[in-house]
């Protein structure tokens, strides 16, 4: 059973839904990825450390077979679904548990689709980037739940859900080069 208790999220957020109130400074925060490990003389194989050095994990990734790598580890695209995936799978669960709906099982699947011809130059008019992503949301909740609450809770969690509202909405990203 995934939910455990209803005071759990409560107990964690409402503090700090006051402290932001009150400080809404506060709320800002970032989060962060560094590649490294990589080899030069492979393009097609890296590491990529997500969240604060402290956490010690790294991840390897590799380059889709569609443009040339091996894919014989995630590739940058499987990781971003696995980021969408993983923030609406917990979304999904901390507004279950404020709703106090028990869950006895949810998965989140997140498929991507991308036409690799616009990153090889292929084909100048195609869209380099995702064409299109679909989320499939498997949930069950226990049973005597009622299904208008399940459509709240589903609503609520892509309304809240970050990366899915980011991936939506669209970001302004900035590169700056630092060449030694």
């Amino acid at each position: 059973m995934i939910n455990q208790s209803n005071m759990t999220v409560r107990d964690r957020q409402d503090p700090l839904r006051k402290h932001y109130q009150e400080k809404p400074q506060d709320a800002s925060i970032s989060d962060r990825a560094k590649t490294s490990g990589g080899s030069t003389n492979d393009p097609f194989h890296g590491m990529v450390q997500p969240g604060k050095a402290d956490y010690d994990v790294s991840v390897p990734f590799g380059i889709h077979r569609a443009i040339g790598g091996y894919h014989d580890a995630p590739n940058p695209g499987d990781l971003l679904c696995a980021a969408l995936a993983a923030c609406l799978d917990s979304t999904f669960r901390i507004i279950a548990n404020r709703m106090g709906i028990s869950l006895t099982s949810l998965e989140v699947e997140v498929v991507a689709n991308v036409d690799v011809r616009g990153t090889l130059l292929v084909d100048r008019t195609v869209q380099v980037g995702f064409q299109k992503m679909q989320c499939h949301v498997n949930i069950q909740a226990a049973e005597g739940t009622d299904p208008r609450l399940i459509e709240k809770l589903a609503a609520a969690s892509e309304y809240s859900c970050v990366v899915w509202q980011t991936l939506r909405d669209g970001v302004s990203v900035e590169t700056s080069l630092n060449v030694g």
